[in-house]
């Protein structure tokens, strides 16, 4: 077999230019896979982790019902009682869970006494919150700098949009009224605490405020919330975890017997994720192309390099060279080129990450600041390498197997 390999790496090299031509093209396809590969992957990531460490978190947990009507922010579908409880006491048991945090969402109009305007408020837990969501803190603008107390009871956090809509700055008065659930109208005067960054687009209303403040307004007594934001140990362990908390959830159940609460995925919750699915679609449709390059690449190299050497294949018939060693000759010559033109590439795309690594990419989505930092995807590279190595294997074989069944005298008199 070594020397099979030994022949076919030296009848690749006879012919120079066509050799290099067609390790080239194949080569430049493998980078193309890598490069966009990792790159898009990056991408695809960093827009996960903010949206997942600033504002989603990984998991959320809502009354049965609450997410099919969470555009509304309805305060009729709360969890209180012995069931919040029951849920509280299973994330803080599970192996899964790392950090979880109560929240109170609502919608109310946010004056500055001579304008009003509506925003999204989310009641929370600064200590809790922050450990489920720690971009958050670093994304508001504030005299605070314990990530742990980036609200405070009295103050509220505003979106840098809406701030500047009503001319308000870091200290000033705002009056925040609501409908509670009964429908009745309160108020309460707040002090602006800080401002954060709108990084869901420019018409983000979102603000942040204590959960004391928001059930004083309200007239919550008994500890209602609308959800429970989970950050999970490791992220790429999410479909498990989710699968084990909803199994749980699924055994908390209510009068009618039937299950109490709802779990989402970060996924059902952004519209982020037909994003992602592209993503995914345009790195599939890269390593077609890439499929495509070596298959006509390496059939156009295998019939000519078997219609150039027909007398070849005769003299090495006519002097017993049996069949099957012609044939395991002319694969090893496509194994050989698809080896040699991937390891090639996967060494050129490697190192194009590696110096995008290294200047990183910094741009803007939407309101987002982007930090590209591509990691070299190993299992990439190795698919990449095993996708062109199978095909070289594969369009190599009708040719090698019409060299094979060339007769040895009709061979010997082809002109």
């Amino acid at each position: 077999m070594t020397k099979i390999f030994k022949i076919a790496f030296r009848n690749l090299f006879r012919y120079k230019r066509r050799t290099f031509l067609t390790t080239s093209l194949i080569a430049i396809g493998v980078i193309l896979v890598i490069a966009f590969g990792g790159i898009a992957g990056a991408f695809k990531n960093q827009i996960v982790g903010i949206l997942t460490n600033s504002v989603l978190a990984d998991i959320q947990i809502h009354q049965k019902g609450y997410l099919s009507s969470m555009d509304n922010m309805p305060l009729d579908m709360t969890m209180s009682g012995g069931g919040l409880a029951k849920i509280e006491k299973l994330l803080e048991e599970s192996d899964q869970v790392k950090a979880f945090s109560k929240r109170l969402r609502f919608a109310a109009m946010v004056s500055n006494f001579s304008q009003t305007t509506n925003a999204r408020l989310t009641a929370v837990y600064p200590e809790m919150e922050s450990q489920t969501c720690p971009d958050l803190p670093k994304r508001v603008k504030g005299p605070e700098a314990d990530p742990a107390k980036f609200v405070k009871p009295g103050e509220i956090i505003l979106p840098a949009n809406l701030a500047k809509g009503l001319e308000l700055t870091i200290g000033s008065d705002v009056v925040l009224v609501a409908h509670n659930k009964d429908g009745s109208v309160n108020g309460i005067t707040l002090r602006v605490g800080g401002i954060s960054e709108n990084i869901m687009g420019p018409t983000g209303k979102d603000g942040y405020l204590h959960m004391d403040d928001a059930q004083s307004l309200l007239r919550i007594d008994n500890g209602e919330i609308t959800e429970i934001a989970i950050k999970l140990k490791n992220f790429d362990k999410l479909d498990t975890a989710y699968e084990q908390l909803k199994l749980e959830l699924m055994k908390i159940k209510g009068k009618s017997d039937k299950p109490m609460y709802e779990i989402s995925t970060w996924e059902e919750l952004s519209p982020f994720t037909s994003i992602a699915r592209i993503i995914d679609l345009l790195i599939i449709v890269v390593r077609v192309i890439l499929i495509s390059i070596v298959l006509i690449s390496i059939l156009n190299v295998m019939m000519m390099s078997v219609y150039e050497r027909v007398r070849e294949i005769g003299t090495m018939a006519s002097i017993g060279t049996p069949p099957r060693r012609i044939l395991s000759l002319f694969l090893a010559e496509g194994f050989s080129l698809g080896l040699m033109s991937s390891i090639i590439g996967s060494l050129l795309g490697t190192g194009i990450l590696f110096i995008f690594r290294v200047i990183k990419l910094n741009f803007t989505f939407g309101r987002m600041d982007i930090s590209l930092s591509p990691s070299v995807p190993l299992s990439e590279v190795l698919v990449a390498i095993l996708i062109v190595v199978a095909i070289s294997v594969i369009s190599s074989l009708q040719p090698a197997l019409k060299a094979s069944k060339l007769e040895p005298v009709d061979a010997l008199r082809h002109v």
